[in-house]
């Protein structure tokens, strides 16, 4: 959901200083920053329907349990799915978990259909059915850390708290310390700059959490920043150091042909795809390799998205 608007001032901010070398300028205010990244993010934001007021707390939530590492356009129609079979928390925690993981599809990283399961569990026993409000209360339930805590309080209740994804520490990094990518793992010198950045009032630090997280996505991305979109380009001290080439450990790079992530969907696609247990020489189909199907499987049953039954059949959890 997004915040509200900024309001038309506020009090003084940090400066943000950017690295030394050439190029490099006299800090710039933060205040500058929030300003131009706000203004840009009125006019630029996408209309996305988590972003909407009628999403509330809850779609905000979901959004954000499917959208962690897994783009938008693959995220949408499941989405949009879950909404209107599940409008509210409780009317997940009704059902079986499996039906969560059913749900999920294809987005990838399945474990996070069980998180919200339990997560949405947790709310209706907890919190009478309502997302709670408090960053406390968010942290306390399953499956919802440090950043789903702080965007969920951001985004839905329009509160002041540093989100850090992988877009927001990327604009962080180039635009403040002058480096071209962020370490592999949240820094704690990245959660004091968050903090720094963050402006004093919470509607404007609400939009600049969504507005940051927006420019690394469209403008400041990984590969292909587009530095003449770019609304603190001028501000930069990355562009400002004439764009210096990542110098750290290599950044980890994703694979899925071959592995036991791509045989674990297979195994769960066949079983979502089946309302009835199936059989194991029905998995077995899957895969050509044996010990890594067998290694796949177990995982999956380890992790609590299968379930084994008597005669050698497999589920999707019931409990």
């Amino acid at each position: 959901m997004t915040a509200p608007p900024a309001p038309s001032g506020h009090a003084a901010a940090p400066s943000a200083r950017p690295a030394a070398g050439e190029g490099s300028a006299a800090p710039v205010p933060a205040a500058v920053l929030h300003s131009a990244v706000n203004a840009w993010f009125e006019t630029h934001a996408r209309d996305l329907p988590w972003r909407r007021p009628e999403a509330g707390a809850w779609g905000v939530m979901v959004s954000e349990f499917m959208l962690q590492q897994t783009p938008v356009a693959r995220v949408l129609p499941v989405y949009e799915q879950w909404l209107a079979r599940w409008p509210r928390p409780a009317d997940l925690a009704i059902e079986p978990p499996g039906e969560a993981v059913r749900a999920w599809g294809r987005l990838g990283y399945p474990r996070r259909a069980l998180r919200l399961h339990a997560a949405a569990a947790a709310i209706k026993e907890r919190h009478c059915g309502d997302v709670p409000r408090e960053h406390a209360q968010l942290l306390a339930l399953p499956g919802v850390g440090e950043y789903t805590a702080a965007a969920v309080a951001s985004f839905a209740y329009g509160q002041r708290h540093p989100v850090l994804d992988t877009n927001v520490r990327r604009v962080f990094t180039r635009a403040v310390t002058g480096k071209e990518y962020p370490p592999n793992a949240t820094t704690a010198a990245e959660r004091k700059l968050a903090r720094s950045l963050l402006p004093d009032d919470e509607a404007t630090a609400a939009r600049w959490a969504a507005a940051t997280m927006e420019l690394g996505a469209l403008v400041c991305t990984a590969r292909s920043p587009e530095c003449g979109r770019c609304p603190i380009a001028a501000q930069c001290a990355w562009r400002l150091a004439g764009s210096p080439a990542h110098e750290g450990p290599p950044r980890r790079g994703q694979t899925y042909a071959g592995t036991d992530r791509q045989v674990r969907g297979k195994l769960l696609a066949v079983l979502r795809d089946s309302t009835d247990p199936v059989p194991q020489a029905e998995l077995d189909r899957v895969w050509h390799e044996p010990v890594q199907r067998a290694r796949a499987l177990d995982g999956l049953v380890a992790d609590g998205l299968v379930e084994p039954l008597a005669g050698g059949v497999y589920r999707l959890p019931q409990t």
